[in-house]
Parts: C-alpha cells; structure tokens; sequence
C-alpha cells in the first residue's frame, strides 16, 4: 500500500513538472506583441487608419469626466463623458490585437461609472471589471476577435440615465487587410437627452428622468449639442473626396433615420459590420448601433446632415452641415431658373371662376406689379418651408419674417443672410433663435424682389434693395 502511494506521488509530481515545463514552453513560443499607446482625439476627429501588418498590445486610457457645458446657445447641462467629450474618444483597433484598457474615474466625479464596450466577447463587455468609485482606477484586457464598428457606453445602474446624460462611444475594430483608403474621415454620434425645461430654455438644466422613461427627448443632436456640427464647427471636404463617417446612435431610446441632404451613400456597412450596401439614400440606425458611410460630394454647397425624422432635426437639433468646396459643375448639378408664373400660365392650369350673378359682381382688383410677384413666388417656394407660409417662424429654431425688429432694422443684413447662410444665435423680438439657414441659390432679381416683398407686405414698409446693390454685396462676398 506504501509502495504504491509512493509510486502514485512520484506519477504526479512528474505530470505536474511535465505540465510546468509544457506552460513554460507554451509561454516562450508565444510572441511577444509590440505596446502601443491609443492616440485620443476629439470628435469629430478621429486616430488615423492603421497601416501595421501584425498584432499589437494597445494600451488605451480613458477617462471618466462630469463637466457642465452648453447644449445649446445659453443652455448649459452636465454631461457624463469618456474623455470629456460626447460622444467619447474614438478607438481604433486591429482584428487580433489586445486592448488592455484603462478606466480611472476622476476624483472631482460624484458618482462610479464603468464601461460596456460592444467589441468585447465576455460577459458584460468589461462592465463588472470597471465598475469604480470616484478616485479609483479600474483596468482589463480583452483580445478584438470580430472586425467592426461597436458601440461602447457606460453600464452602471441606471444604465438608461448614465446613457442618456453623454457616455457612450465608438470603438472600430479594422479588419486585418485594413480598409480602402479615403481622403477625410469623420466620426459622429447621434444621442438624444431630456431636461426638465423645454428645447432651448435658458440657464443650467437638469435631467428628468420621466422623460426619459417615456421616451420623449428634449433634444436629439449629434456630438452632444445643438449646433455641434454646424457654423465654424461644420465638416469640410473638397467636391470628388472620398468621405467616411463613422456614425452611431449612443441612445438612450431613439432609433436615427441618418441623411445626408444632397448626395447619395456609395457604401453603408449596415450595423457596422463587414457587408455594404450601395447607392443608399437613408440609412436606419438603432439605438447602441452604428453604420459605416462612404459618400463623394461632387459638386460645391452645403450638405446637410439630418435625422430623417425631420422634427428631431428642425426642431430638437438633430442636423449639421458639411461644407463642400470646389468649382460649379452645372452638367452635374445646374443653378436653375425661377420666374413667376404669367397670367396665360394659370390659366391653363386653374379651373376657370364660377360666374358670378351681375348683382353680385364686383370690380376687379388690379394686379399686382410682377416684381411683387415674383417676389411672393420666391417666397413661397424658398422661404415657406422653414418661416412658414404665414412668415411667423418657428419658435426657437426660424426666427418670423413678418412684423419682424431685425427685418426692418437691418435688410442689408438680411440680404447677406440670404447669400452668404448663417448659423448661431439671432434674437428677433426679443426671442432667442439658432436654426442653420444655408445660403440660398438664387440669382440678384430674385433676392431683391423677395426682400422688397418681405418689407413692404410683411413688414408695411418700403422697397429697400435693388438687383444692382445684391450684384454689389455678391462681388464683395
């Protein structure tokens, strides 16, 4: 009994050398990957693509910030962010490298945070291993086994409120071939939050939570504010440069219905993943989901980006602009022609008048001049769709036209708003309004005749502007 035990203890002291001796092996042979320290940047930058061939050790250190900031003009809210920014820091990752992540909530912080990182294949994502108290560091590694584009976002109960108030991101894992070269890269998230005050209300404003569980935003914008990407924020790129932008919808609750107005998706990696669709007007995002878009501008102007959920963009902030520079291509994309209708025009169209019986008959209104005409055409057919057909604006976002303190004020002005655009802040009748108007493509006659229209019906005033001082203000431009 004796001898065997002895034996037995000797076979197993043996199988665990042999096992210590196999490890030891197993750990020389693997090879020892090179460490790279993740490049951070603020959105709606982003890290360069990676041109490594091989995998590496990527360190990426983020940080929990709560900072108080506006999201809108005079309207300011505190967000939870990675690295300081909503969305938070890009990372970009190879398929096959190591993430070795580091999360240190910042000890001015009021509340623990983590991270849920949609890239990682395990249990929560890393959210229980970085789960910390203000002050405290928390790190983890995981292996980027799927090429993709992956929501990240915080995990800490209320997860909807933590989402909701700024921290989400996205990571991109490159496939291993790398990706297709183009000329501007751009990365933009759309997220949707609630405060107790409605859109554009002055002042520090704080979360309310019951919006936010019936799903009632008080602002859907890109990049965290209302304006984020428009004015001197707005993207830029040249006519025939090969675009991509990285989007996602952070959340909490709504889904994106992302446009671009003015050109059309060569390639949408639906879900971020590694299948495409071409020639796509509009593209469904979900809420802690994402989508790869190529696009080439062609032709000089503003695109438009938009929340095809059109309120959400005119009316909680949901748009940007991505300002194309180039030369006129009137093959691809003309100026136009706009001219009022004539008399003979009409009336091969409109039904012919019911004839009235001679008692009820009466005199004719002359007509009006065909300046004035054309001005309400161009009215009509320009300015109608944001200041509405009555010329009373929108509240907050298309200041009115008519009786308007700026109009009769300042119709120079107004006249190199309708040439040049503007974006930010405008107070008509002593109301706040932030809406983004992109300049108009119309020709000297038309800007005159709408700005002489707008004085003298909307505003009982006088002619003010002639062709001959537009065609000035275009040659000083």
């Amino acid at each position: 009994m004796k001898k065997n035990f002895k034996l037995s203890a000797v076979t197993l002291a043996t199988s665990a050398l042999l096992a210590l001796i196999g490890a030891t092996a197993a750990v020389a042979a693997e090879p020892e990957l090179p460490v790279i320290t993740q490049e951070l940047v603020a959105p709606p930058q982003l890290p360069p693509p990676i041109t490594r061939k091989t995998a590496a050790h990527v360190v990426v250190n983020l940080t929990v910030e709560e900072v108080e900031r506006e999201i809108a003009p005079g309207t300011r809210y505190t967000f939870w962010t990675f690295g300081g920014t909503v969305p938070g820091k890009f990372i970009r990752v190879r398929e096959g490298d190591t993430v070795e992540l580091h999360l240190l909530n910042l000890p001015d912080n009021k509340l623990p945070h983590n991270i849920d990182l949609h890239a990682v294949t395990g249990p929560g994502g890393g959210a229980a291993q970085t789960l910390i108290a203000p002050g405290n560091e928390a790190t983890f590694t995981f292996k980027a086994l799927q090429s993709g584009l992956y929501v990240y976002h915080c995990a800490t109960a209320p997860v909807g409120m933590h989402v909701a108030n700024g921290m989400y991101g996205l990571i991109m894992v490159e496939p291993k071939e790398g990706m297709a070269k183009v000329d501007k890269e751009y990365y933009v998230m759309q997220g949707d939050f609630y405060t107790e005050g409605n859109y554009r209300a002055p002042g520090l404003q704080n979360f309310d939570m019951q919006k936010a569980i019936d799903e009632k935003p008080t602002y859907v914008v890109f990049n965290g504010a209302d304006g984020a990407l428009t004015g001197a924020n707005s993207l830029t790129a040249k006519a025939d440069e090969k675009v991509r932008m990285f989007f996602g919808v952070g959340g909490p609750n709504i889904t994106s219905s992302f446009h671009i107005i003015g050109t059309i998706f060569d390639k949408v990696y639906f879900e971020g993943g590694t299948k495409y669709q071409e020639n796509v007007q509009t593209t469904m995002v979900p809420a802690g989901g994402s989508a790869i878009v190529e696009f080439t501008p062609r032709v000089p102007g503003n695109l438009t980006l938009v929340d095809h959920s059109l309120t959400r963009a005119f009316n909680k902030g949901a748009i940007g602009l991505l300002s194309v520079a180039g030369p006129d291509k009137p093959d691809i994309y003309s100026k136009g022609i706009k001219k009022p209708l004539t008399a003979a025009a009409v009336a091969k169209v409109a039904p012919a008048p019911a004839k009235a019986a001679a008692k009820d008959a009466k005199p004719a209104v002359a007509a009006a001049p065909s300046v004035h005409a054309r001005g309400k055409a161009v009215y009509d057919s320009n300015c109608a769709v944001c200041h509405q057909a009555d010329a009373k604006g929108v509240a907050g976002v298309f200041p009115p036209l008519a009786h308007s303190d700026f109009f009769q004020q300042r119709p120079y002005e107004m006249a190199h708003i309708v040439l040049n655009g503007r974006s930010g802040t405008l107070v008509v009748n002593g109301q706040k309004y932030n809406g983004v108007m992109p300049a108009q493509d119309l020709n000297d006659e038309d800007i005159s005749a709408v700005i002489n229209y707008i004085s003298v019906e909307l505003n009982e005033g006088q002619p003010v502007l002639t062709p001959e001082q537009v065609r000035d203000m275009r040659k000083k431009r």
